[in-house]
């Protein structure tokens, strides 16, 4: 068993090892596509410029499991490429931010804020023209550059901590993959080609392909990035705009997978404007063909999104008539079975029954007289019970079930359980009597049974006590029993009282427990939740039973 331990953990170390090696590729090709155009000048020779690419790539190897240790690294090659005026700070510069939002996503505050202050100082002194002071407008875009993927690593690090299910991080792994070497691929040529530094538009670029990988969380939102990214582009970097394009139609196709028609017309607006807004230079050039190719083209994605969110809604309404159909295989089963406990329980029970009148006809005097009324009867109600619950397997919907009153279930197996030599205590508080009726039943099963239970175990001349008492919005059974004066009977168990009676309480969305108690006694205390507002406002008085008597 270590052995197999040992194997596994050491299984668990390497299977991300394939993923680090490609993070480190993704950086390394990154900084060959922002600085190839100075490799092997006369200022960066070929092997510094390949030293400084190594040295910008290799951290992101240990960005999933060391985050802090590659943002820091990150932090000081920034500067250090700064001051020696290398062409990697463009690559640097935007690998700092991603690194510094994997860390807000994985680790707490204890790391994340000290980290993020050191990537804000770093970009800082890289914004900085040399030799001049820091300005308002550096530090502005120090701290915004860092505080936003930060914002964005602890708002997904706590949507994370809410959900209950598993939302496939593969795909969305491969959706920001795809988006990032998409929209790397198709841009990089022309980062330099605007205003804005490289860095900025690397950074502005990568940001749009990472988004995919939260499209299927934040549909809406990544649409809202996208647009906006688009109409950046546009200003600034006119060239990149068309090849982003598709990040924005692959967001609203997503988007149109997930919400209804009202909401698909404005992600279907607001897509056609900002398209026509990035396609469409001179005004002249606008004709109607040309209108209607673009609003063709921008409905293709809608078109996809709504048949993907039908066929959606086809398999879940196959699986919910699979599931209806399966419970409905079980309640015959359950029929079948309960048929054939109630033939074979009957029977048995009958034959005691009859055997207990004919002892009793034959002149049966004493206590063996009253030990086989007590039996005739019990035999009686037993085979009520059976027909009464067989009945409502029959039929599930009917609203007519005759059973006993629980307290009345309650008060006659104090009764049995003081005639076979136990001392029992009762009390039942006023406020349970005005519990539902199934709840109460449920209380009655579980006194039977715990009172059973402590025949069984604790013997003949145990003290019981139970309380059955409502408040704080569940009725409350406890049954305590200290240790027997006399052996146990030896009486059959077939072990499973505690589960059917945690089963109970579990139908009805309440709780169950037992365990030892002091003085070598035991415990068992049930909690069933009462629905709001009171069930019946008629007044009752606290009732005790105490062996066998009432008080």
């Amino acid at each position: 068993m270590p052995l197999m331990t040992a194997k596994a953990a050491s299984a668990r170390r390497w299977r991300g090892l394939p993923l680090d090696g490609l993070l480190v590729l993704c950086g390394v090709t990154l900084d060959v596509l922002v600085t190839h155009g100075s490799w092997g000048g006369p200022t960066v020779p070929v092997w510094l410029a390949a030293v400084f690419t190594l040295l910008a790539g290799l951290p992101l190897g240990f960005v999933r499991r060391l985050p802090a240790a590659a943002a820091v690294h990150l932090a000081v090659l920034l500067v250090a490429c700064d001051q020696l005026g290398a062409y990697t700070t463009n690559t640097v510069q935007i690998l700092l931010p991603i690194s510094v939002g994997v860390l807000a996503r994985t680790r707490g505050w204890r790391w994340t804020g000290p980290v993020a202050v050191l990537a804000c100082a770093a970009t800082a002194v890289n914004l900085a023209d040399p030799g001049l002071a820091l300005t308002e407008n550096t530090w502005f875009y120090s701290v915004g550059l860092i505080a936003f993927p930060v914002l964005i690593g602890r708002y997904l690090r706590g949507r994370e901590r809410t959900r209950l299910e598993d939302p496939a991080p593969l795909l969305d792994l491969l959706l920001a993959g795809g988006g990032v070497a998409f929209a790397v691929l198709g841009t990089w040529p022309t980062w330099d080609s605007g205003r804005p530094p490289v860095w900025a538009v690397g950074l502005g670029v990568m940001l749009a392909g990472l988004a995919l990988g939260i499209v299927r969380l934040m549909p809406g939102a990544v649409l809202l990035l996208e647009s906006a990214v688009l109409l950046v582009a546009d200003q600034y970097v006119p060239r990149t705009g068309n090849s982003l394009q598709l990040l924005a139609l692959v967001a609203l196709g997503v988007f149109s997978s997930r919400v209804s028609w009202l909401w698909v017309a404005a992600g279907y607006c607001l897509t056609c404007g900002v398209t026509a807004i990035v396609i469409v230079d001179d005004p002249s050039d606008v004709t109607l063909f040309r209108v209607i190719a673009l609003m063709a083209m921008v409905s293709a994605p809608v078109a996809i999104g709504r048949y993907v969110r039908a066929r959606q809604a086809e398999d879940w309404q196959a699986s919910e008539l699979e599931a209806e159909r399966s419970r409905a295989g079980r309640l015959a089963e359950r029929e079948r079975i309960a048929r054939e406990v109630h033939d074979i329980v009957a029977h048995h029970v009958g034959a005691m029954v009859l055997r207990a009148s004919a002892a009793q006809y034959a002149g049966a005097t004493g206590p063996a007289a009253e030990a086989l009324t007590d039996i005739r009867n019990t035999g009686h109600q037993v085979l009520e019970d059976l027909r009464g619950l067989l009945a409502v397997l029959r039929d599930p919907g009917s609203e007519v079930l005759i059973v006993a009153d629980p307290e009345d279930v309650m008060r006659d197996a104090v009764s049995r359980m003081t005639a076979a030599g136990l001392r029992v205590d009762l009390r039942l508080s006023p406020e349970a009597a005005r519990a539902p009726l199934v709840v109460r039943a449920s209380a009655a099963r579980i006194v039977q049974e715990g009172l059973t239970n402590v025949l069984k175990h604790a013997g003949p001349g145990a003290e019981a006590k139970i309380t059955v008492e409502a408040g704080a919005g569940a009725l409350t059974v406890e049954v305590r029993n200290g240790p027997g004066s006399s052996p146990a009977g030896g009486l059959p168990s077939h072990g499973h009282g505690i589960a059917g009676m945690r089963e109970r309480a579990r139908a009805l969305g309440g709780r169950l427990s037992a365990g030892p108690a002091g003085s070598g006694g035991w415990r068992l205390i049930a909690s069933l939740p009462l629905p709001a507002g009171p069930v019946d406002s008629a007044p009752a008085q606290e009732c005790r039973w105490s062996v066998g008597r009432l008080t």
